[in-house]
C-alpha cells in the first residue's frame, strides 16, 4: 500500500529558537571584527541587546586578558632532532562542471 505524501500545508509551521549570545560570546565575537575598543563595545552591545555601558566593563577586561595577535602559522610535530616545519594550507578551486542535459534525439523515419 503507497502512503499519500504530507503537504507543507498539513505540517505545522517550522519554529525558531532565537538565544542572544552570552556576553563573553559577544565580546569575542567584536575582538575579531573591530581592533578598536569603542567600535568593539558597539558590537558587543548591538549584538547583545544591552546598552554600550553595561558592555564596556567586560570588553576592557578581555582586551587586557587578550595577548597581540600573532601570525598563525601550523606547526608540524617533527622528529626531536630537527626544528618543527611551518606548513601553509593552500586551497585550490576547481572550476565547475557544467553538465549540458540533452533531450531525446527525434525519431528519424
Amino acid at each position: 500500500m503507497k502512503k499519500i505524501p504530507k503537504s507543507f500545508q498539513d505540517l505545522p509551521p517550522i519554529r525558531v529558537r532565537r538565544e542572544p549570545p552570552t556576553i563573553s560570546e559577544a565580546v569575542a565575537a567584536a575582538q575579531d571584527l573591530a581592533d578598536e575598543i569603542e567600535h568593539q563595545v558597539e558590537i558587543a552591545a548591538g549584538l547583545i541587546g544591552l546598552p554600550a555601558d553595561e558592555v564596556r566593563p567586560h570588553v576592557l577586561a578581555a582586551a587586557k586578558a587578550k595577548p597581540d595577535r600573532t601570525p598563525e602559522h601550523i606547526l608540524s610535530a617533527g622528529s626531536p632532532n630537527r626544528a618543527p616545519r611551518t606548513v601553509i594550507v593552500e586551497r585550490r578551486t576547481r572550476p565547475p562542471v557544467i553538465v549540458e542535459r540533452r533531450g531525446r534525439p527525434p525519431i528519424g523515419r
